[in-house]
């Protein structure tokens, strides 16, 4: 009874338009008093405790980080870049509209950002190139929630802290699903732009290929410096994130200097009013995800499950019914906090490893982000282009097909998730003893 009234009063309280955290803090606050015999006072204290986390100090720093090249030139070189690549190739601006996409979302972590910074720059070009107006927006409005899987990404650390894994294996865990629905993604749009007529052309020279290189460096530098930096021990999570911010600002302010000094209070407010938003959905999704743990609550759940003899397959089926109707309706962040506490404990319990559950959770997120009514891309792909919601929606479906077939993929072959953080490391420990044993 207790835990039919937790959901029903949640999902009512949603319903009637009350914001996420604040449904989920108070729906907790409510039950606690009516059902049981805990000091509502006692589960705020656990908020502070659960903020006061190191891990959580990434967040803000990768979200002003993003914030530092999302106002300068930094989505403009990257296009160029992209473009010199692959835009000789048949469909060839919008496949490199989808390659910056994957590129600034591993510079900014954030799917709105990269839909904005890259959507205002290839949009009208990729219309002017002849193309439906509903193929350039599908386009970018899909390949811009990649922002969310391709490290860095705040949703990682909220999944990591709220599943007690570690952000580096998560971060190197994203990187192979996010290619592989970036490539699908690059196949649609080049099938699709053959098929209405359109042929390739003559690639750029080397010459003219490493001027573009030499202009997006310094922000294509900053993948180099996270990953690099965390894959190979120099410095945590956390630490990235710090180093991450300071080399943005150096970036835009004195290498490209896109920004001036006047506008970096701008900047740094705009960012702390994001990362404002999402810690006030993480205390009040402590406070739930808290009850739940001393109720036992996952345990019981877990134990009704296995009792009913249901196997990683069907589990896994029902992961993703569920998240991608949450998906639907809430912000990523809150999905992965109200559900990791009761889908992890079952994962485990049948074999599935937590962080690529992560991966999977992160990939229906991704869907969520392109499908109504509350799909955050779909407005902002709107915002930016000036064409109708229900204009933007049908012009995505296509793109979020090819991304739900990958989710299939990412969801049943787990290597895909799993090999880069934990089979390579293995491989190249053994390809240095054997280059050591040579020399």
């Amino acid at each position: 009874m207790m835990i039919i009234t937790l959901f029903v009063l949640l999902f009512a309280l949603m319903l009637f338009g009350v914001p996420v955290a604040v449904a989920l803090g108070a729906s907790t606050m409510i039950v606690a008093v009516l059902f049981t015999t805990l000091d509502p006072m006692g589960l705020t204290m656990h908020v502070f405790d659960g903020l006061n986390s190191y891990t959580l100090m990434a967040i803000p720093m990768f979200i002003l980080a993003g914030s530092f090249l999302s106002k300068g030139s930094a989505a403009l070189r990257i296009v160029n870049f992209a473009r010199s690549l692959v835009g000789h190739m048949p469909g060839g601006l919008p496949i490199s509209a989808i390659f910056a996409c994957m590129i600034f979302a591993a510079v900014s972590g954030s799917s709105p950002a990269t839909v904005v910074a890259i959507g205002s720059v290839m949009y009208g070009a990729i219309k002017e190139a002849g193309y439906p107006a509903s193929y350039a927006i599908g386009t970018i409005a899909t390949s811009g929630s990649l922002g969310i899987l391709i490290p860095p990404s705040v949703v990682f650390i909220v999944y990591g802290v709220t599943a007690e894994q570690s952000i580096g294996d998560l971060f190197i865990a994203g990187i192979v699903p996010g290619i592989l629905l970036g490539t699908m993604l690059m196949a649609v749009a080049y099938f699709g732009a053959k098929k209405i007529g359109f042929k390739g052309t003559k690639p750029l020279s080397f010459k003219e290929r490493f001027k573009c290189f030499k202009e997006a460096f310094w922000g294509l530098l900053i993948i180099v410096i996270v990953i690099g930096g965390i894959y190979g021990g120099i410095f945590t999570p956390t630490e990235a994130g710090a180093v991450c911010a300071v080399y943005a600002f150096v970036v835009s302010f004195f290498i490209y200097k896109d920004i001036k000094l006047k506008d970096v209070y701008k900047i740094i407010l705009d960012s702390a009013i994001t990362t404002s938003m999402i810690f006030f959905i993480i205390a009040n999704a402590m406070i739930f995800a808290h009850f739940l743990t001393d109720e036992t609550i996952p345990q019981q759940i877990t134990q009704m499950i296995l009792d009913a003899n249901v196997g990683p397959i069907m589990f896994l089926i029902i992961v993703n019914i569920l998240l991608l109707i949450m998906g639907q309706f809430m912000e990523p962040s809150s999905v992965v906090m109200i559900t990791t506490p009761l889908l992890l404990p079952i994962a485990v319990a049948l074999g599935i490893h937590p962080v690529h559950l992560g991966v999977i959770m992160i990939v229906n997120m991704e869907i969520g982000m392109i499908t109504p009514p509350v799909g955050l891309n779909l407005f902002v792909a709107s915002a930016i282009t000036g064409l109708s919601l229900k204009e933007v929606v049908v012009a995505s479906i296509p793109w979020a097909l090819t991304i739900f077939v990958g989710l299939i993929m990412i969801t049943y072959i787990p290597v895909i998730s799993l090999w880069l953080p934990y089979e390579f490391p293995h491989h190249w420990e053994t390809f240095k003893l054997f280059l050591t044993g040579l020399f």
